[in-house]
């Protein structure tokens, strides 16, 4: 079984900055891909940032220049470093995962959540 584990979450001013991390233990026999989605109310979850294996990474139009992801791949770990954040940007923030089983197989985990509020 795969958990992935967010943290970094919170309340932060317009023109803030925060920074989300997400852990992923389990039997995990290969990444395909990490990646940030976030899901504001009333409304689909959508994607933010990914990173795929080879280090390739792809962001929303909104968020350019604003957010970064990393990965550190000996630890399993994703990173979302969010700068100037605006109000728009408050959601239910899920990290993603597309793994390998010990068969191969592509499966994807989710997390659980970490809710980011931009206010003043």
């Amino acid at each position: 079984q795969v958990q992935l584990v967010e943290s970094g979450g919170g309340l932060v001013q317009p023109g803030g900055s925060l920074r989300l991390s997400c852990a992923a233990s389990g039997n995990i026999f290969g990444v395909d891909a990490m990646g940030w989605y976030r899901q504001a109310p009333g409304k689909q979850r959508d994607l933010v940032a990914r990173v795929i294996s080879g280090g390739n990474t792809i962001y929303a139009d909104s968020v350019k220049d604003r957010f970064t992801i990393s990965r550190d791949s000996a630890k399993n770990t994703v990173y979302l470093q969010m700068n100037s954040l605006k109000p728009e940007d408050t959601a239910v923030y899920y990290c993603n995962l597309d793994w390998r089983d010990m068969y191969r197989n592509g499966q994807r985990s989710w997390g659980q959540g970490t809710q980011v509020t931009v206010s003043s």
